[in-house]
């Protein structure tokens, strides 16, 4: 516990919530992917199901912790925070939004009028694709100050929006 604690700069028991929850998350998606495996390989229902599932999903797990150390190590410098679990809630507020922006752009397209049926799937798609943007920047900005990092993702923001040339929507 103490290895984790200086590793991560953790400085009150509440922020052991951080690498728990990135723990969670990752073994999460890992355990997601798998799953589509087994569809895409026809293995559902089979005695190899769950010998595949654990086996796998340890293999994938093992692979994005590797890979989201070394964005970490990338990010360390580029990002600025305080201390190291901030990068954990950071990267855990990216995850949460980009799938959130993703899945409540569908019904909000279909609320507007354009859904699969009614319109060419060129024109859904790329409706669908110009309705995440806004989504994502308000979810953005609302998650990241549920995880205490509402100044790191406001900066973030007035950054993003600069650099697209729409820097006139921030003060």
């Amino acid at each position: 516990m103490q290895r984790i604690r200086q590793r991560w700069e953790i400085q009150k028991n509440w922020q052991f919530l951080f690498p728990i929850l990135g723990v969670l998350f990752t073994m999460l998606a890992s355990y997601l992917i798998v799953r589509r495996f087994l569809h895409l390989f026809g293995l559902n229902n089979t005695t190899f199901e769950w010998v595949f599932t654990i086996g796998v999903t340890a293999v994938i797990y093992y692979m994005l912790v590797r890979f989201f150390l070394w964005c970490f190590k990338k990010l360390e410098n580029k990002w600025k925070v305080t201390y190291k679990w901030e990068m954990i809630a950071i990267f855990i507020v990216f995850a949460i939004t980009g799938s959130l922006a993703g899945k409540l752009a569908g019904p909000l397209v279909e609320w507007i009028g354009l859904g699969k049926g009614t319109v060419h799937h060129i024109v859904y798609w790329t409706f669908r694709i110009l309705i995440i943007f806004p989504i994502y920047q308000v979810l953005l900005l609302f998650i990241g100050w549920v995880f205490g990092q509402f100044i790191f993702f406001w900066n973030f923001e007035k950054k993003m929006l600069k650099r697209m040339g729409l820097g006139f929507l921030v003060p």
